[in-house]
């Protein structure tokens, strides 16, 4: 009897919703969470408005408004006028937000080389250059969906051979 394919689908899921999971719990300890983190990483240093900066950060216009209230109210960014269009309001990362951003970094950088720790040394290359291929080719667009899958928590399954 052949062996099946590997689940791609699941395995990618589990691998997302693990390390998305651990950021959260670690990122919390600071007192920002992982959305909010990709917010303020992407505003600094640039003019963006706020769907500029949300379509950079994957989010939906609503998540965006959401998420940028709590910025603001944290005192981590606020809404300024633009200094090229004067109708156009943009995303600021305030002192705080930066000091804030270069404490995530440091939180964001040990998980990941964590995780990428498991991967023998010769392998972390290939595994980040496919990867960073197939999120930037294949599979940078999903298809229309009426009814788009939701998220939910996975574990990887047993194999059983």
């Amino acid at each position: 009897m052949p062996i099946a394919a590997p689940d791609l689908m699941l395995l990618l899921h589990v691998a997302t919703h693990t390390l998305e999971t651990e950021m959260t719990v670690r990122l919390a300890e600071l007192g920002i969470t992982p959305r909010e983190n990709c917010v303020l990483s992407k505003a600094i240093g640039e003019e963006l408005t706020q769907s500029e900066l949300a379509e950079r950060c994957n989010l939906d216009k609503t998540t965006m408004v959401v998420t940028i209230d709590a910025l603001e109210r944290a005192g981590l960014a606020e809404r300024v006028p633009s200094s090229t269009d004067r109708r156009a309001r943009i995303i600021a990362v305030t002192s705080a937000g930066e000091r804030m951003v270069a404490k995530a970094e440091k939180v964001v950088t040990k998980i990941y080389a964590d995780v990428l720790s498991g991967l023998p040394d010769d392998q972390r290359e290939a595994f980040l250059k496919g990867l960073t291929q197939l999120a930037e080719g294949r599979l940078s667009t999903p298809m229309q969906c009426d009814k788009p899958p939701r998220r939910r928590a996975a574990k990887v399954p047993t194999v059983v051979r």
